[in-house]
């Protein structure tokens, strides 16, 4: 896939009974009903947001009764809370899998931008979704912050370990990570924007994001730049 592939991240309305569109790598047999709902509300939440999210037309899509997207979820609100779970999970793992890693130092930070951002371009709807749960009163945003606030912490916790040791320059990590944080959101916001004026967004897109990302971090942390 080259840069200026363009990234598909809209919830088309409609999937073959006994399919699904697997936001995780392609088209996948699945029996997991619950997985397929969840599979089509992130694409339609990460783009038409809560309220534009109807769950008569995920069902109709999906091939399904709405009573059994209620009998899984109760509720739309319940519906979006399992969403944010499950790719607060995915971006947790994510991380978890470089933390775990050899990479050190400015290595591992470097390492931790190039997953997200990896992970980003393997679930183009994610950013969508970032983006939706971090409006202003946004019905996920709390959902979202509880999940993200832990994994937060710990990191913060590890740059200024990393900063008294003399192995990153000193700086503000809460506020390092909040600019990370908003930069991959505008990164969604970024592709909405372009889309409504007509131009289909490519990967160049979020790899030109990566690339600043990484030269903010440098400059801010790495001791030999």
């Amino acid at each position: 896939m080259g840069d200026h592939d363009t990234l598909s991240t809209r919830w088309s309305g409609s999937l073959p009974l006994g399919r699904e569109c697997d936001y995780r790598g392609g088209v996948a047999d699945r029996s997991d009903t619950k997985n397929r709902i969840l599979d089509a509300a992130l694409a339609s939440f990460g783009t038409a947001g809560f309220d534009g999210t109807s769950l008569d037309d995920l069902a109709v899509g999906l091939g399904l009764r709405k009573q059994t997207i209620l009998y899984h979820f109760v509720t739309k609100r319940g519906l979006l809370n399992a969403v944010v779970d499950r790719c607060a999970g995915d971006l947790t793992r994510a991380m978890e899998e470089v933390l775990a890693g050899e990479a050190r130092d400015w290595d591992r930070v470097e390492a931790l931008v190039r997953r997200v951002f990896r992970l980003a371009l393997d679930q183009p709807v994610l950013l969508g979704l970032l983006r939706e749960v971090s409006r202003p009163n946004s019905p996920g945003a709390q959902r979202m912050r509880a999940n993200l606030d832990p994994l937060m912490a710990r990191a913060r916790v590890w740059i200024e370990g990393e900063m008294a040791v003399g192995r990153m320059r000193r700086t503000d990590a809460q506020l390092l990570l909040l600019s990370a944080y908003s930069t991959v959101v505008g990164v969604g916001t970024e592709i909405e924007v372009l889309r409504a004026a007509g131009i289909e967004p490519t990967l160049r897109t979020v790899v030109q994001r990566r690339r600043e990302l990484l030269g903010f971090l440098r400059s801010s942390l790495d001791p030999r730049d």
